[in-house]
């Protein structure tokens, strides 16, 4: 009875057309906002922000981006795995202090080195550096699409591993291959290296995915919005009726890659610390990043944060449940993860195409229509 339109109502043009018209909705998100920065950060332990809530935002920003390009503008992306590689080594040389080489009076080339930047910016640089990146490699789809345009990205998510492990400039010339994460903090408390403490590197990755949430859902009610939708619905209608194609494809290609990027940068510096590229940013990163907005409902930004609950809680809860509760080996545990979670994608699937936000739509139309039917 408390979710209705009745007596809400509205006295300016802004006010029916903000973010969330109606009372409840808003009344909601900043109930949500509050627990998730008041409290918490008070509860949460080591195991808490390691195994659920930091993966599950810095999944999050990754699926938003990707819902922008391919559930917003119809444009399929199987990179994601590298353009998350990418935020992830160029926040590294940005964290440690990027080096450049210019070519001096003489005629001979001189190395200089900038100082390390600030981790905050370090991550934002890091996006723009993808978008760049993700914009490149998003020209093609100014002439393929559906299935070969997937190939193309998919050629660019095996490219981007290949060069980030034969390039020695952006791993530093370690020996390893791999890029560890200096110690790095806020306001003189540290939320990325092995001494930060879990709520701080929690609420540095909050304040990230509120901002992408807020991004994405003001470009996609806007006119870039718009013309992403339109590109996807029809690209000949949309291009007839005033929309350049090109714009429209390639800011998409650079809105979604900021953002993945971003996802990348935290995932690397925040969450695990260390990385190695083929392990850690390879082809199944892709692929999952894909599963979590196919479950949660493309063209949804709810639908990101669903999917990404989904496949980061799900692992999780059978893990608990199999081997902590019921005692089966680790092995057998993981063998019966793979097959449940699976099946689950497959049974939901066919059950409700359009993912967990259409169920979310529909329980929300009932709550305003009840008690009656219809």
């Amino acid at each position: 009875m408390l979710y209705r339109e009745a007596g809400d109502f509205k006295t300016t043009y802004a006010e029916d057309a903000q973010t969330f018209p109606i009372a409840f909705d808003r009344y909601r998100y900043y109930v949500v906002l509050a627990v998730a920065f008041l409290v918490i950060p008070f509860a949460i332990n080591d195991y808490w922000a390691n195994a659920i809530l930091l993966p599950f935002l810095i999944y999050s920003i990754a699926a938003i981006g990707l819902n922008l390009l391919t559930g917003y503008c119809g444009q399929v992306s199987l990179g994601t795995g590298g353009f998350m590689a990418v935020g992830a080594y160029a926040c590294y040389k940005f964290m440690t202090g990027l080096d450049i080489w210019l070519m001096g009076a003489d005629g001979e080339w001189v190395r200089y080195a900038l100082p390390p930047i600030n981790i905050f910016f370090s991550v934002i640089l890091a996006g723009f550096v993808t978008a760049f990146v993700g914009a490149l490699f998003g020209l093609p789809s100014l002439r393929i699409k559906g299935f070969y345009l997937a190939v193309a990205t998919l050629a660019a998510q095996f490219f981007l591993v290949w060069v980030f492990n034969k390039w020695e400039w952006t791993y530093n010339y370690s020996a390893s291959g791999q890029i560890n994460a200096p110690t790095r903090g806020m306001f003189g408390i540290d939320v990325a290296g092995p001494a930060a403490p879990a709520w701080s590197a929690y609420l540095f990755c909050l304040v990230f995915v509120v901002g992408a949430a807020w991004l994405a859902r003001n470009l996609t009610r806007g006119s870039f919005g718009r013309k992403w939708m339109a590109i996807r619905d029809m690209d000949i209608a949309a291009e007839i009726i005033g929309v350049n194609p090109l714009a429209a494809k390639l800011s998409a290609f650079a809105v979604s890659s900021f953002l993945v990027g971003v996802s990348g940068a935290l995932f690397f510096s925040v969450y695990l610390g260390a990385v190695e590229v083929g392990e850690v940013f390879g082809i199944q990163k892709s692929f999952l990043v894909l599963f979590m907005i196919i479950i949660g409902g493309l063209g949804s930004i709810f639908g990101s944060f669903a999917g990404a609950a989904f496949l980061v809680l799900g692992p999780v809860f059978l893990k608990n449940l199999l081997v902590g509760a019921l005692g089966w080996p680790t092995d057998v545990a993981a063998h019966i993860e793979f097959i449940l979670i699976g099946s689950l994608i497959v049974i939901f699937l066919v059950a409700e195409p359009h993912g967990l936000a259409q169920l979310w739509r529909v329980a929300k139309e009932k709550l305003r229509l009840w008690p009656f039917p219809y």
